[in-house]
C-alpha cells in the first residue's frame, strides 16, 4: 500500500472554538493539539500541514485536578541568571493562556511542523475573541471535571 500524500488543493485550515470552562488542562491540551494537527479529519498525514485553527476561550476557568495548584512551570531563556519559575495556581490567576499554550506545547510532536501548528493556537482568558469574522465552529469537550463542587 502506498503512502498517501495530500495535495496542497486537499487541505485546507478550519476554525474552531474550545470553552475551557470547568475542562480538565490535560484533556484540553490533548483535543487542542489534535485538532491542531489536523487528525479529525481524513485526509491526516503526519508530515502534511493539514492543521486547523483553534481559539481556546475562558481560559482562566480550566479546572486542574490533583496536586497542581503547587507544580512549578519552568523556562529558561538560555542567559545567565534567565531561569522563570512560576507555580499553576500563580499562572491561573495571573496568566493562564501562558498555562494552556505550555500544555498543548507538550502534546504536539518535538518538529519543526509543531512550531507551524502551534502559531494557530489562540488563548483567551476571558469569552471574548476578535476571530468572530472567520465563522469558527464550536467544539465541545464532553469531559469535564470530575471534581466535587
Amino acid at each position: 500500500m502506498k503512502t498517501f500524500t495530500p495535495k496542497p488543493a486537499d487541505l485546507s485550515h478550519d476554525w474552531y472554538v474550545v470553552d475551557a470552562t470547568d475542562v480538565v488542562l490535560g484533556r484540553l491540551a490533548t483535543q487542542v493539539a489534535t485538532l491542531l494537527r489536523g487528525k479529525n479529519k481524513p485526509s491526516f498525514a503526519p508530515h502534511a500541514d493539514s492543521g486547523n485553527h483553534v481559539i481556546v476561550i475562558n481560559a482562566a476557568k480550566v479546572a486542574l485536578t490533583g496536586n497542581k495548584l503547587g507544580k512549578e512551570l519552568y523556562s529558561h531563556s538560555g542567559r545567565p541568571g534567565g531561569l522563570r519559575r512560576d507555580t499553576y495556581a500563580k499562572l491561573l490567576v495571573t496568566d493562564p493562556e501562558r498555562l494552556i499554550v505550555s500544555a498543548v506545547r507538550g502534546m504536539l510532536p518535538k518538529n519543526r511542523l509543531s512550531g507551524v501548528q502551534l502559531a494557530r493556537l489562540r488563548v483567551f482568558a476571558g469569552a471574548e475573541h476578535p476571530h468572530t469574522p472567520q465563522k469558527p465552529t464550536n467544539f465541545e469537550i464532553t469531559q469535564v471535571s470530575q471534581q466535587a463542587k
